[in-house]
Parts: structure tokens; C-alpha cells; sequence
């Protein structure tokens, strides 16, 4: 059995998103110690190794949820598609380097776009969601996002991050006024237009998740300025009146 402590150095992963994956029933520990410090066994680091191998697949957590949670989970079909991913991975990557060493060598009149190709990548990865996406949100999420090219997509995430920006101008404020109320209903619409319906059930669990110290924290702590991504938990919190 290892402590949450020694989980966090094995596997990288931050203690504060170790207690967050335990709050929504993503990775539970196995037990706890008698001072109520959590433990994890094998059985827990080998779902550990699946849910950041679905990361790597840039695959929501809830939907990590709800694929691990399934009666057929198929392991072994998930490791096939990780193994593709990452050769695809590393093919990109190569292609990458090679350009960098031929422009070192040619000078930039080497004017060879090619290596910049990750369509194969995407599509792998397309498919691979498509086959373990089952929950509501995720299938609303295609059906919204079918048809959008990447410029359409660029610019909704780019105003998507933009409202962040906001709330970092308010971080300094108490989050349950009510210009804080009005930024949680901006967000909660944008989701609810661009990805899929934003319930406040739905809206209190990614105010978790943004706060949970992994990189969505980090990103939205970029837009807003240290602080912001708690802020805005707290903002989202209130609004629920969780």
C-alpha cells in the first residue's frame, strides 16, 4: 500500500488532484490510515495508469469516468489505442525534428510544411474517442463541434478563455456578488452554446476540476493572473449554493 503522498512522487500527479479524483469517484483509495490519510494498493495504480493513458488521449474526466465504470472496459483494446496514439505521437515529433535539423543545415529557404501534418494523429484520435464516447454530454459535445473547422475552433476556445481574463479582474472581489453571479452565468451559457448543456450540477464539477490544481488551473491562472481559477471555483460554489 502506498500513502497519497508517495502516489503523488510515483506518478506525478498533484496530491490536491489525487483528493479531487476521490471527491467525484474517479480513483478512490483503497483505504485510509488510522489518522485518515489516504492509501492506494496496485489494483488503484493500474486505474491510475489508465485514467492519465485516457489524458493522453485528451479524453474529459467524466468521460474517464464513466468508460472505467463500464461492465465492458476492455483493457487491452485501450492499450492498443494508447500504443497507436503515442506512435503517431512520436512519428509527428520525429517529422518535427528532422525539419529543425534540415532548416540548421539548408537555412529556411527549405520551404517544407509537411512535417506540420498531424491530421493522422487527429484522426486516430477522433476515432478512438468515438468509439469509448458514451455519456450525453460527450455525444452533444460532436454533434455541436461537427462541421467547425479549426479557425471556428480557435476562435470559441479563445473566447471561451477570454472569460476567465474576466474573472481574473475580479478575483480581488468577493465571489458571491453579484457581478461575480453575472460572470458564473456567462460562463455556464457559453458551455451550455458551444459544448454541451451546462447544468449546475455539471457547472459545479468543472468548477472543481478547475481548481484541482492540474492544468486546467494552470491555464486559467495564465489568463486571469495567480488565483484566478480558485476565484472562480468559488464564484461557480456560490452561484450553486453547494
Amino acid at each position: 500500500m502506498m500513502t497519497v503522498n508517495e502516489v503523488s512522487k510515483l506518478t506525478g500527479v498533484s496530491i490536491r488532484t489525487l483528493q479531487y479524483y476521490d471527491n467525484i469517484g474517479l480513483l478512490r483509495p483503497t483505504g485510509h490510515t488510522e489518522s485518515g490519510y489516504r492509501l492506494y494498493d496496485d489494483t488503484a495504480l493500474e486505474k491510475m495508469q489508465q485514467i492519465l493513458l485516457f489524458r493522453e488521449l485528451e479524453f474529459p474526466l467524466k468521460d474517464i469516468k464513466s468508460i472505467l465504470s463500464r461492465s465492458d472496459f476492455d483493457r487491452t483494446k485501450a492499450l492498443e489505442q494508447q500504443t497507436k496514439l503515442l506512435e503517431l505521437k512520436k512519428e509527428h515529433i520525429e517529422n518535427l525534428l528532422q525539419l529543425c535539423r534540415d532548416l540548421k543545415e539548408k537555412g529556411v529557404s527549405t520551404l517544407d510544411f509537411k512535417a506540420f501534418d498531424s491530421s493522422k494523429l487527429e484522426e486516430y484520435s477522433k476515432k478512438a474517442k468515438e468509439q469509448w464516447g458514451t455519456t450525453a454530454e460527450y455525444k452533444e459535445f460532436e454533434k455541436k463541434s461537427k462541421g467547425r473547422t479549426k479557425d471556428d475552433n480557435d476562435g470559441i476556445m479563445a473566447d471561451f478563455m477570454k472569460i476567465f481574463e474576466e474573472f481574473g479582474a475580479m478575483k480581488d472581489t468577493d465571489p458571491a456578488s453579484a457581478e461575480a453571479k453575472a460572470q458564473v452565468e456567462k460562463l455556464q451559457a457559453y458551455i451550455s452554446e458551444h459544448f454541451y448543456q451546462c447544468s449546475n450540477d455539471v457547472l459545479f464539477g468543472l468548477g472543481q476540476m478547475y481548481a484541482a490544481g492540474d492544468e486546467f488551473t494552470e491555464n486559467i491562472d495564465k489568463m486571469g493572473g495567480a488565483g484566478t481559477a480558485q476565484f472562480t471555483y468559488q464564484a461557480i460554489k456560490a452561484y450553486c449554493q453547494k
